[in-house]
């Protein structure tokens, strides 16, 4: 039996990178999945992910909502629950990096960055539980970083929104542990996404490799088989976590 037979899971932000990777795996685990994508521009591509999703036998759909706005979450969630008949995981996955120096940031800088990282884990988990409390069951999984743990000089505003997922997430797990719902966070390292694509070659690069005991950066499908293990029945008894994904490089 697949690990994810007929379980219901949403994750946010899908159409490239890390989501698509969790969405496939997921997928490929007999998971029924929805995942959202926030522009017109990633229409196509979302479209193609969810062709691709059904080829492994599962109902998939995309959506575009923005996570960021609550309205559009509640919307979400209710023609979730409609269409697939509940909601068995949430993967809060959507996010954005626009680093800059805290002397130079503008108070517009630091709010786009709250809505979208922080405030979009509110907007979802709020909508979420209430099915899975109907249930008395479920898994959510929020998206930090290892810079939510470490810091980093230029990216205050985004390490600030990923160290708040992580008080965020272990509040909600002392929540709602007594309904059987999990929350946990993965904080993954470097990865290699368009995200990140300024860093795969050249002398940066490597200098960042040569701090990370496993020497190279992580894939998408690094983070989205921690994602299944964290979605899965074999983390029954993990919640309220920070799984650190990144070769080591924060230990």
């Amino acid at each position: 039996m697949k690990l994810l037979e007929n379980k219901v899971c949403i994750i946010t932000g899908a159409a490239r990178g890390i989501g698509e990777g969790i969405a496939l795996k997921f997928a490929e685990q007999g998971a029924h999945v929805a995942f959202t994508y926030v522009s017109e521009g990633s229409a196509e591509r979302a479209a193609a992910l969810e062709e691709k999703l059904k080829g492994f036998g599962v109902k998939a759909k995309a959506y575009r909502s923005n996570a960021a706005n609550f309205n559009e979450c509640e919307t979400l969630v209710n023609d979730v629950v409609k269409e697939f008949g509940g909601v068995d995981v949430c993967v809060n996955n959507a996010g954005i990096s626009k680093d800059n120096l805290l002397l130079r940031m503008s108070p517009e800088q630091w709010d786009e960055i709250m809505e979208v990282n922080l405030k979009s884990i509110f907007n979802m988990t709020k909508q979420v539980i209430r099915p899975m409390m109907k249930a008395k069951s479920g898994s959510i999984i929020n998206m930090s970083s290892i810079i939510g743990l470490m810091g980093n000089a230029g990216q205050s505003s985004y390490a600030a929104s990923k160290a708040g997922i992580i008080g965020f997430s272990k509040s909600v797990a002392k929540e709602l542990g007594s309904r059987n719902i999990r929350c946990n966070v993965i904080a993954p390292g470097f990865v290699e996404t368009d995200m990140t694509s300024y860093l795969k070659d050249g002398e940066q690069a490597d200098k960042y490799k040569a701090g990370i005991p496993l020497g190279r950066f992580g894939t998408a499908e690094d983070i989205a088989n921690v994602t299944l293990f964290l979605a899965s029945n074999m983390s029954a008894y993990v919640t309220g976590q920070v799984i650190s994904t990144d070769g080591g490089l924060y230990m």
